[in-house]
């Protein structure tokens, strides 16, 4: 779809269930969460913030970040579905977590380099990190 898609945005989860999340998010992903886990996950972070297309009602975008609720904060995953990339959703995710966290001291995401500078628009500045992946663990089922 190369039309731009009516959606609105909320930080709630009241009424979202898994099937709404079905769309095809974790884009090659070799052992991507399912919906069920997709929506664990969400319910499991601090701040959420969704994208909702309007006519459907699927999911077709979120954010999500983990936080102390003091000093730091920590943006865990921004998907926009394929179908609906390149409108400004991602840009809007991203300015909207900003803003729900902008008491933080620090609000940090790690990515990869080819992601920098979208991230860049929109305020962030590289750095260095470190990471553990653990790919057996990818899909969060326990």
């Amino acid at each position: 779809m190369n039309e731009y898609q009516p959606v609105h945005f909320t930080e709630s989860l009241t009424g979202i269930d898994a099937i709404q999340l079905e769309g095809g998010f974790f884009v090659d992903w070799p052992n991507p969460p399912s919906s069920e886990t997709h929506l664990r996950l969400l319910q499991g972070s601090s701040h959420v913030v969704l994208a909702i297309d309007e006519r459907t009602a699927d999911v077709v975008g979120f954010v999500s970040a983990i936080s102390d609720g003091v000093l730091s904060a920590y943006i865990s995953f921004l998907e926009v579905l394929p179908d609906y990339q390149h409108q400004g959703i991602g840009q809007e995710l991203m300015r909207r977590i900003i803003a729900v966290l902008r008491s933080h001291y620090m609000i940090d995401l790690l990515c990869e380099p080819n992601l920098q500078p979208f991230y860049e628009q929109i305020g962030m500045r590289p750095a260095a990190g470190m990471l553990i992946r653990n790919a057996d663990r990818q899909n969060g089922e326990l």
